[in-house]
């Protein structure tokens, strides 16, 4: 009779398919904003799960807007914005009172311009600047022509979701249980109508 070494295999096979997928969560969501004289600029990003030594989370994406203009996206960790040559950003937030190194992170808008904010070390007393650049784009930080500007901001940011694993094993938990269940009933079935033919 195969019907227990096919409810076996079955049992192990969903168990292995629903506790094998489960991984923890690969992303934080984040709420942002900042602003200045002029400036105001707000959105979400997303990051991995787990800081750094340091706190750090890594932004790996990025929407929202700034003054009106789309964020178009986020550029790479280890590049410049144009025209803000050589300060490379590193795409990173934190919880802490400091939430951004002092290279910050860097994104373009659907006005062709591109954004920096990152905190000034610098300042008395530290703070927070947004680099603006705009075209055209003259390589080199020294280069500011009328249309870019180094500004304070004020600058805010709050994970917006926390994820909960332990309710989510749960729920697969009791899922695989009720399969189980199911198996064990229909097995039963299967053999007591063996029994009686």
């Amino acid at each position: 009779m195969k019907t227990p070494a096919l409810l076996s295999a079955t049992a192990i096979a969903t168990s292995g398919l629903v506790f094998g997928t489960i991984q923890s969560a690969s992303a934080l969501t984040w709420n942002w904003n900042y602003s200045g004289t002029g400036i105001t600029a707000s959105g979400t990003f997303t990051t991995n799960d787990t800081p750094d030594d340091l706190g750090f989370y890594l932004i790996t994406g990025i929407t929202g807007t700034r003054n009106g203009e789309t964020i178009t996206g986020l550029l790479p960790a280890g590049t410049p914005i144009p025209g803000n040559e050589p300060f490379h950003i590193d795409n990173l937030i934190s919880l802490n009172p400091q939430q951004l190194t002092g290279d910050g992170f860097g994104y373009s808008t659907s006005g062709g311009n591109y954004v920096s904010p990152f905190f000034a070390s610098f300042l008395t007393p530290p703070g927070y600047l947004e680099v603006f650049s705009a075209s055209p784009f003259i390589p080199g930080f020294e280069n500011f022509g009328p249309e870019d500007s180094e500004l304070p901001i004020s600058f805010s940011a709050t994970i917006a979701n926390v994820p909960e694993p332990s309710s989510t094993l749960g729920l697969l938990a009791l899922t695989s249980l009720g399969a189980g269940s199911l198996l064990k009933r229909k097995w039963n079935q299967d053999r007591s109508a063996v029994r009686k033919g």
